[in-house]
């Protein structure tokens, strides 16, 4: 690039606000729920957002989420299936979070669109893809357990509809748990991929129709 501004001392403004997105009592209870980011895990503001952009640039019907936690992630999916019609399906391994996380999406008002899934991600969905009618997702979001990722991807494959996406975190903070997966979606010929550097990197990939 030729010409490049200095923003050095510019405040840049990264994203519209939440205000409007979300009432005032949800956005009251995101904002608490931000602040237990490091005993959650949860995604940042900035992720939580893109992938609400994601679900409704796709127009997405049928999501999943694993690894639920407090919901923090999962309210900002169901805001957007909200606005598209969609489901979410959200699994989670430990029943203490799940319990939490419930309770959240009742006071978002969102959990007449949420199915909670309480087991182990890898069972749950070998149970889904060797059942007699597996379900079909249009969106994905992975954010569990960084060894089983490439495990969650052979099991999503068949699950996933041409033209839709994996949005898998903690590319960037846990690169060497998550490389087998990192390495299988990004050579795999059914597969688009781009790693997105924000906060602990989230590798985003389409499921493309072969020509």
């Amino acid at each position: 690039m030729k010409f490049k501004e200095d923003l050095k001392n510019t405040v840049v403004i990264k994203k519209s606000p939440d205000e409007a997105l979300f009432n005032q009592t949800t956005l009251q209870l995101l904002n608490s729920l931000d602040k237990t980011r490091e005993d959650f895990w949860n995604v940042d503001n900035e992720s939580a957002n893109f992938l609400n952009l994601l679900i409704k640039m796709h127009n997405v019907k049928h999501a999943l989420e694993i690894g639920t936690s407090n919901g923090y992630s999962a309210i900002w999916l169901a805001q957007a299936l909200k606005e598209t019609g969609g489901k979410l399906t959200t699994i989670e391994f430990w029943d203490n979070r799940l319990d939490v996380a419930v309770e959240n999406f009742k006071k978002a008002g969102v959990d007449d669109i949420i199915e909670p899934k309480l087991g182990q991600a890898v069972i749950i969905l070998e149970e889904m893809a060797y059942s007699d009618n597996p379900p079909v997702f249009d969106f994905v979001f992975i954010d569990a357990n960084k060894s089983e990722y490439i495990k969650y991807f052979k099991l999503i494959h068949p699950m996933l509809k041409y033209g839709g996406v994996i949005a898998a975190d903690n590319i960037l903070s846990h690169y060497k748990k998550v490389l087998p997966y990192v390495e299988a979606v990004t050579s795999h010929p059914d597969y688009q991929s781009q790693l997105i550097p924000l906060d602990t990197g989230i590798m985003v990939s389409i499921k493309r129709n072969q020509l």
